[in-house]
Formats: C-alpha cells, structure tokens, sequence
C-alpha cells in the first residue's frame, strides 16, 4: 500500500456525512468558532489587546451578536455544555465592553437583546 492510498483511506475514516452528526455538536463548533472568532476581533490573543492587528470591534460586536443569538435559541439543546458556552459568551461580552473607548449602555451592547444586560 503506498503512502498515498494509506493517506486517503485515513481521510475517508476520519470523515462523518453530516447527518451522523449530533445537533449538538453542531451547535457547539459552531459556537466554538464564533467565540474564536470574537476573541480574535476582540485582539485577546495578542499580549496587549489595544495593539492587536486583528482589533475589530465593528466586527466583533456583530460575531459576538450572532453567537448570543444561536446560544440563546438553542440552549435547551446544550445540555452540559450550555453552561460554559454561556460563560464564554458573557466573558466576550464584558471584554468588549472594556475594549470600547465608549462603552454601550447595560442592555445594548453586543447580543445584550438576547442575553440581558451584562455588567
């Protein structure tokens, strides 16, 4: 067997039709990148976020926004991951709201509709 057929026969058992995958699992990566996502926006991979290249946080309001909107909608799908999704979320939401040179009023900043205020 060459590398090659030995390297596609691994590919083809590592991958799953989508239909075999859980609901929940599906909602969860996608939270999962949403929150990788926002944190990037957000610079907080950098060792001082105001001087991140990637500091966007006309971008990150609005991936922070969809993530409340998908946690929000399908928490009672979560089970026990509902919980830390949730804490990410609101970790996200108090990041922004320190990275904001004029921060949004309780209640209206990103995905705050859908959560409630976060302090």
């Amino acid at each position: 067997m060459t590398d090659a057929s030995h390297a596609g026969q691994n590919d083809d058992a590592e991958v799953r039709e989508l239909a075999e995958v859980p609901a929940v699992e599906v909602i969860s990566r996608a939270a999962v990148m949403l929150m990788s996502s926002a944190a990037e926006k957000l610079g907080l991979s950098a060792e001082d976020p105001s001087e991140s290249a990637h500091l966007d946080l006309d971008e990150a309001r609005r991936v922070i926004t969809a993530l409340a909107g998908l946690v929000t909608a399908s928490v009672e799908y979560l089970g026990p991951h509902a919980g830390p999704i949730r804490d990410g979320l609101q970790a996200l939401q108090r990041a922004f709201r320190e990275a904001s040179a004029h921060p949004d009023e309780p209640g209206k900043g990103p995905g705050e509709k859908y959560t409630g205020p976060v302090y």
